[in-house]
């Protein structure tokens, strides 16, 4: 891989003004569909900007690992793990993000029934972007592929699911961009893998790499007081909220693009949103923020597809992520216990006392009034059921229960929308390494420098675990959980900070006249259709917007997990009606009519090898 530093007058520091030349020159820069369009007003501010080429062996979907390199079960290794180079960092960042996003089983039809992992040449741009009023940087990288289209001048941009790092859409943007000759544009959205190791006073820099705290290029920063020790990361320790900004994120991903591009085709140049396509695409937290930049003004997008979409309206039947996450940390462990047929794992027998504590716990604050335990989780089931989860959702809720992921998104959304600093943090949460005792402890070098490539931007994982204060017997997490829940529920400053936090996410209508697909799994357990997708779509169909809604059977959230083989035999991947309504914009983009509405008949596969008509997917 050669890196250069990126062509600019201005380098290290750009500014990407708007001007009227410009687009009075876009028509003697190639043909493109689109009708005319205005280019944004704000101005976009990018540092540190870097490029690097990716051919012969180090591509730009998998940097030459290929499906098998994906495939296998130990990451890329380092040759030498407290220092890894910039080439061995970028590898081991796509081997995770793949394997965190896509089915990549053998049984699963990955490569050969959908999406591709072939090769794909060309160089990357990256920098650090800023949106106003904000005090941290998000990270912008596009790719443009060697075979890009000149004729067609598309760009994907794309924002990373979950709070993963730059990388964190390849699997979804870039597998179904790049083949097609579209640069493809991603955005970190404020969170990503950058962490800070308080404890050593180091962090990352542009390049991925381990930095010290006074290096010009640290992507994170956070304020600490002296003495703080953990680790400190940008989602839930930036003290910007980053979520209420998450359109901008995108918007700004685009902007960047479109400079990326001059750069790399500077004979076809110079590309606006007046003369290239732009089409946004993203899942989970990725698909509520391309929700979210639907709605900006100007008309610089042309057409957003969002899968499984984090996305929070002031509609009937709406509900925010926090609220129905601390809901579901604290009721859905009791309530599994009435559950039956659980997707393994977690195994059933290994948690239930676990369970069954929560139950007597939840019984003894009046929660419940169940005799035993058995009518406890009856009850408490109710209470949910009753609260709009579906028995779908409940049944897949018991990966994130038994993962623990509720505790972990809550505690960071805490700190995230309260706008806590380190050691701020509300209900007495924080972030280390941790030993086997899961005692808090130093980082060793080698987990420090693994950091960047593997975390998922929120802890616990690749060494990083989330640190209960409250933590006792015995039921071991219920204080911290019960202090989570009455953020959103009872009164108090600490309350109004994250309440007000909330609030600030609030979703809009997208643009009149853009085009809108959702696509949904009806057995998401993570982010419930019932209080994200279909309230959405209601809402933005009330002011008039044609958005188009696809719901799909026998598909929860993770296609991760359906390397588990009772997760593969139960549910379907979500990527395939992602890439088919991808396609489906695209063609109506050159005049082709927009998908129907549809409820996707999907079926479990079992123990067979996935074919075309168990995802019966619409044509």
């Amino acid at each position: 891989m050669r890196q250069t530093p990126l062509h600019s007058p201005r380098a290290p520091r750009l500014r990407l003004i708007a001007a009227a030349a410009a687009l009075a020159l876009s028509t003697l820069a190639g043909c493109a569909s689109t009708a005319h369009r205005a280019a944004p007003t704000e101005t976009a501010v990018f540092d540190h900007l870097r490029s690097s080429t990716h051919r012969d062996g180090d591509d730009l979907l998998t940097a030459g690992l290929g499906l098998d390199g994906l495939r296998a079960m130990a990451p890329p290794a380092f040759a030498d793990a407290g220092a890894p180079t910039v080439a061995e960092l970028r590898r081991r960042a796509l081997w995770s993000n793949w394997r965190g996003i896509a089915d990549l089983g053998p049984a699963g039809g990955y490569g050969t029934l959908y999406g591709s992992v072939a090769p794909v040449p060309g160089r990357e741009f990256s920098a650090y972007a800023t949106v106003p009023g904000a005090t941290h940087p998000h990270r912008v990288l596009v790719q443009v592929p060697d075979a890009f289209d000149a004729a067609k001048r598309c760009v994907v941009v794309t924002a990373s699911s979950g709070s993963r790092g730059i990388y964190g859409s390849i699997a979804v943007a870039g597998a179904w961009g790049l083949p097609r000759g579209c640069a493809v544009a991603y955005t970190d959205k404020g969170a990503g893998s950058d962490y800070f190791d308080l404890d050593a006073g180091l962090g990352f820099g542009a390049d991925g790499r381990v930095a010290g705290r006074d290096a010009a290029d640290l992507a994170f920063v956070p304020e600490a007081p002296a003495g703080a020790t953990g680790v400190a990361f940008k989602h839930a320790h930036s003290k910007d909220n980053p979520e209420a900004d998450w359109g901008r994120h995108v918007k700004q991903a685009a902007e960047f693009a479109l400079h990326a591009l001059d750069e790399a085709r500077p004979a076809e140049a110079p590309f606006t949103f007046d003369n290239t396509r732009v089409i946004a695409v993203g899942i989970s937290n990725g698909g509520g923020a391309v929700l979210r930049a639907a709605e900006l003004e100007g008309d610089w997008l042309d057409a957003v597809v969002a899968g499984e979409p984090n996305v929070y309206v002031d509609a009937p039947g709406a509900r925010t992520l926090y609220d129905y996450t601390t809901e579901a940390a604290l009721l859905m462990p009791c309530v599994l216990l009435a559950v039956d047929g659980l997707p393994q794992p977690p195994l059933l027998d290994q948690v239930r006392p676990l369970y069954a504590a929560r139950c007597a716990s939840l019984a003894a604050d009046g929660v419940l009034s169940g005799a035993d335990t058995a009518a406890q989780a009856r009850q408490a089931r109710d209470l949910l059921e009753a609260a709009g989860w579906s028995a779908e959702a409940l049944r897949a809720g018991a990966l994130s229960a038994g993962f623990d992921l509720w505790r972990a998104v809550a505690a960071t959304y805490a700190s995230a929308y309260g706008r806590h600093g380190v050691g701020e943090g509300p209900c007495g949460f924080s972030f280390a390494a941790q030993g086997s005792d899961f005692l808090a402890r130093p980082a060793t070098a080698a987990e420090r420098a693994a950091w960047w490539a593997d975390a998922s931007g929120i802890p616990p994982g690749s060494g990083v675990g989330l640190v209960d204060a409250g933590i006792a017997p015995p039921d071991l997490t219920l204080k911290g959980l019960q202090c989570l829940r009455g953020l959103w529920t009872d009164a108090g400053a600490d309350a109004d900070r994250v309440r007000a936090g909330v609030a600030a996410t609030r979703a809009a209508p997208p643009r009149a006249g853009l085009p809108v697909v959702v696509v949904h799994g009806l057995d998401d357990g993570l982010i419930p259709v019932a209080f994200s997708s279909a309230p959405y779509v209601g809402h933005a169909r009330a002011a008039g917007r044609d958005v188009r809604y696809w719901q799909v059977r026998n598909v929860q959230h993770f296609d991760g997990f359906l390397a588990f083989p009772d997760y593969g035999a139960r549910y379907l991947p979500l990527l395939p009606y992602v890439y088919e309504a991808l396609d489906r914009v695209d063609a109506h983009l050159d005049g082709a009519a927009l998908p129907a509405d549809a409820v996707i008949d999907a079926t479990p596969r079992g123990a067979a090898p996935l074919e075309a008509s168990h995802l019966a997917v619409p044509r």
